[in-house]
């Protein structure tokens, strides 16, 4: 496990000034190392290549890199949870309810004061208030049990969906249709400085726990009556669970938009490399899913110059086949189990 974190963690750092290469001007890998290198010792000339790369494409990658290990982490953390390989960050209803927010602050300007960062907040507040509601609902038929946590989720994701149609539909204007539309599939355009700061500290802040309480997570894979058997409190663990993955959801898709098949894909292939303990599978999860989005958000840029293509297009595309190939690999095993 060691030897693949130390290679996927280099290719990771020399990913994301590289990815500053890509966009509508293509910049030298050299210009680029010279630009990171005089902003990280003090020595920026001001340029344009410069202001290109750092303020524009750099808080891009970088954001790319902390979405991408924080929607591989929140799928490992559902997968679990529920103890089903299909299962993704967005099938607890977080994110439909972070789509409905968002939705309204496009259709209806609701948080208008809060300016470049109401969609931010709409989505946010949303997804807190799907996360309550998925939470009180499932405790209060019985508790989080993984049947009543899927069923309730994917009932409250549909509704929250239809909600944010209905607002799409309302609206008077094609382009807020269209806004809201990139916005669902997911887009790091609007990345700046100000924007990494939180997603970065959700992430360390519920990765690294999890690590620490990892013997927890490997027992609930075996099922609640034998992780109690072996000490786990499998009722107090769920609600870290949930709790940890709702959060990381909801900052997410808050700042990125909700990019598909990045929680669902990432963790089978950590999974592939270094087993269902969750000691490698979380750290080498975090790291291929940064990974990973960096490249699919630079090729984003670059197929369709000079618009963007939305997010999980892309995932979607590349995503879908790799799946496929990994359900036919024989010795794939989730949780132990085949």
């Amino acid at each position: 496990m060691v030897p693949l974190l130390i290679v996927s963690s280099v290719a990771l750092l020399v990913s994301l000034p590289a990815g500053t290469m890509f966009g509508p001007t293509h910049i030298s890998f050299a210009d680029v190392v010279d630009v990171w290198q005089a902003r990280i010792t003090g020595g920026a000339d001001g340029s344009v290549e410069d202001r290109i790369v750092w303020n524009i494409r750099a808080p891009r990658v970088i954001l790319a890199a902390i979405v991408g290990g924080g929607l591989a982490v929140a799928g490992t953390i559902v997968q679990t949870l529920v103890r089903n390989p299909l299962a993704d960050p967005y099938l607890l209803g977080v994110s439909a309810g972070a789509s409905v927010g968002a939705t309204a602050v496009i259709t209806l300007g609701v948080l208008a004061a809060a300016g470049t960062w109401a969609i931010s907040a709409g989505a946010m507040i949303g997804a807190v208030l799907a996360a309550i509601a998925v939470f009180g609902i499932t405790l209060s038929q019985g508790g989080l049990t993984p049947l009543r946590l899927v069923l309730t989720g994917t009932v409250l994701a549909s509704a929250f969906s239809a909600m944010a149609s209905y607002l799409v539909f309302r609206s008077a204007e094609p382009q807020m249709a269209q806004g809201v539309l990139f916005w669902l599939l997911g887009s790091l355009a609007r990345a700046s400085w100000e924007q990494l700061l939180l997603p970065l500290v959700v992430l360390v802040a519920v990765l690294v726990p999890l690590v620490l309480i990892r013997g927890w997570l490997d027992g609930l894979l075996t099922g609640a009556d034998v992780a109690e058997g072996l000490g786990v409190p499998v009722a107090r663990l769920r609600i870290v669970l949930f709790v940890s993955q709702a959060v990381l959801v909801g900052v997410m898709v808050a700042v990125s938009g909700a990019i598909g098949f990045v929680g669902l894909i990432i963790p089978h292939v950590a999974r592939l490399l270094v087993g269902p303990l969750h000691g490698r599978l979380l750290p080498v999860a975090a790291v291929l899913g940064a990974l990973f989005l960096v490249w699919v958000d630079v090729a984003a840029r670059v197929l369709a110059p000079p618009q963007d293509i939305p997010l999980s297009v892309v995932t979607g595309i590349v995503g879908a086949p790799v799946f496929l190939v990994l359900l036919g690999r024989r010795r794939y095993r989730f949780g132990g189990e085949s």
